[in-house]
């Protein structure tokens, strides 16, 4: 919806799928989660920059998806 109504590159559009991707992640979905955590990331960051609050929560939510995938690297 919001993605209809803002640019694609919109910092609102980044945090809305950084929620659905939190979402996925506590139902175990990971698989759906990253690839919209690795969006709304590259959205954060064009949009924030790299050291914005919101992006650095995004990046660590990705890493934190990534360490539950891979839990040995």
């Amino acid at each position: 919806m919001k993605k209809r109504l803002l640019e694609d590159n919109h910092p609102d559009v980044a945090q809305s799928l950084n929620n659905l991707a939190h979402l996925y992640y506590f139902q175990g979905r990971y698989t759906e989660a990253e690839p919209l955590y690795l969006q709304a990331l590259a959205i954060a960051e064009q949009a924030l920059g790299e050291n914005h609050p919101t992006t650095v929560t995004i990046r660590e939510n990705l890493q934190r998806l990534r360490q539950q995938q891979h839990p040995s690297s």
